[in-house]
């Protein structure tokens, strides 16, 4: 099977319709989480992942804040008024939509899905080889796909030698994913690599073939309804950057 792996889209129709088509035709799409947040589309987001054939889909913690599930001021000023002012736009169909998702760790075959970490699948960033140590003894299949970072990476343990190492991928190689591996396909909506381009990937499961991926989309579109929705100007500037 061939299966399209998002996460972090933010609220970012532009980005996310660039991938939708970018990645052409697959038979499952996961979706590791955080739909809303950050961005000026929240609905567009929202509804056009519901239609999506074949998914699978968890609650990011923006997700969760927006349906009430986590206080808004555990968030940053700026990240919680936007989420204030999502709350106030979504749709009653879309906020039912979100409700209906869980929030943990999900397995899906060889592969579990969490948003943030398998031992803390809201919050926790795995952002060095440390932090992803501690993470391969909450799971139990060969690989975790997370997202939360908005940093496209892999993380890959070596079991003789109980070490991990940040694997070296780039975007458009083929990676044979061997036991056991972290893997995050970065943000859709908001990477935060230096790379504006939308991140995402493809899990081919044939053979376990993770291909990491970037398409560009229109960054000014988006900054323009970010503005026009009054919403934070650093959320406009850090696409075109990619911080």
């Amino acid at each position: 099977m061939r299966i399209l792996v998002i996460s972090d889209i933010h609220a970012n129709y532009t980005a996310l319709e660039a991938v939708l088509k970018d990645a052409g035709t697959v038979d499952e799409t996961w979706c590791l989480g955080d739909m809303v947040g950050y961005g000026p589309d929240p609905n567009a987001v929202v509804e056009e992942i519901r239609e999506i054939p074949n998914l699978t889909c968890i609650l990011g913690n923006h997700d969760m804040a927006v349906i009430g599930k986590i206080p808004l001021d555990v968030f940053n000023g700026d990240a919680r008024r936007t989420l204030e002012y999502h709350e106030k736009v979504l749709t009653a169909s879309n906020m039912d939509f979100l409700r209906s998702l869980p929030s943990n760790l999900k397995v899906c075959g060889a592969v579990s899905i969490v948003h943030g970490s398998p031992r803390d699948s809201v919050w926790e960033y795995i952002l060095n080889t440390l932090s992803a140590r501690l993470n391969f003894d909450h799971f139990t299949t060969p690989w975790c796909f997370v997202g939360h970072s908005h940093l496209q990476c892999m993380f890959q343990l070596n079991i003789n030698s109980d070490r991990v190492s940040l694997a070296p991928i780039q975007a458009g190689d083929h990676y044979p994913l061997r036991p056991r591996a972290i893997v995050n396909p970065g943000s859709v909506g908001q990477p935060r690599d230096r790379d504006p381009r939308a991140a995402y990937a493809i899990y081919e499961t044939d053979g376990h073939i993770w291909e990491p991926r970037r398409v560009e989309y229109d960054i000014a579109e988006v900054q323009e309804r970010i503005r026009a929705a009054g919403l934070p100007e650093k959320h406009a500037i850090r696409l075109a950057e990619g911080w």
